[in-house]
């Protein structure tokens, strides 16, 4: 039988949107590796602050960037991002002084940059370890890191409901600052992308609006 195709499926959204929630449920059901982008950006952001670099300084950002080796380390079904070969732990890269800095990080085209290949490298990772596909999550996968991706969804919810999941979340940043920041990307990101207001959906609604066109590309 022949086997089934490799997909890469990029889920994008605003802040608090249940993107990390459903790609890790659509992993699980479906065998494919997951990246959280969200987290490279916060793991880079929490070494640059290591290093005492700070966003406003440019070219500290660029020196520091080069001199940081970025690896993937697969565990279970996540890639995880290697930084001069160790990985961050989570608390760290969810604590409040990265939640302060990591969206100016992210707006430096540098870090952008210095991201983008490795981003698009994860694709490789899931094949080399057998996954059904790759699902990736975060600002950009579909416009930018996987525009020619085999699926695209959009999250949509309230800002009033984000903001209510990003404290029980116990982060603080705040949701309406960070959609500011998305504005500008917006337009390019809805593009071609398939719209999913989750507002008064529950994550299993969710998943299984998406779920149901990735098992059909999937049947033999």
């Amino acid at each position: 039988m022949p086997r089934s195709p490799f997909l890469i499926v990029a889920i994008d959204g605003g802040a608090a949107s249940g993107k990390s929630s459903t790609s890790r449920t659509l992993s699980e059901r479906f065998h494919f590796l997951h990246a959280d982008t969200g987290s490279y950006y916060r793991a880079l952001t929490a070494e640059l602050l290591r290093r005492g670099v700070t966003p406003t300084d440019l070219p500290g950002v660029k020196t520091a960037l080069a001199a940081i080796t970025v690896t993937t380390r697969v565990t279970g079904r996540n890639a995880e991002i290697e930084l001069a070969g160790h990985t961050i732990p989570d608390a760290e890269i969810r604590s409040a002084e990265v939640t302060a800095h990591v969206a100016s990080f992210a707006a430096i085209p540098a870090v952008r940059s210095a991201l983008l290949d490795y981003q698009r490298s994860q694709a490789d990772t899931a094949r080399r370890h057998d996954f059904n596909g790759l699902v990736m999550e975060g600002r950009d996968i579909g416009s930018k890191i996987f525009p020619d991706a085999d699926f695209r969804f959009f999250l949509f919810a309230d800002p009033v409901e984000r903001a209510r999941r990003r404290e029980q979340q116990g982060l603080h940043d705040q949701v309406a600052r960070r959609d500011t920041l998305d504005r500008q990307r917006l337009e390019e990101s809805l593009q071609g992308a398939t719209v999913i207001d989750g507002t008064h959906l529950t994550l299993a609604e969710v998943v299984d609006k998406i779920a149901t066109p990735i098992a059909a590309r999937l049947a033999p």
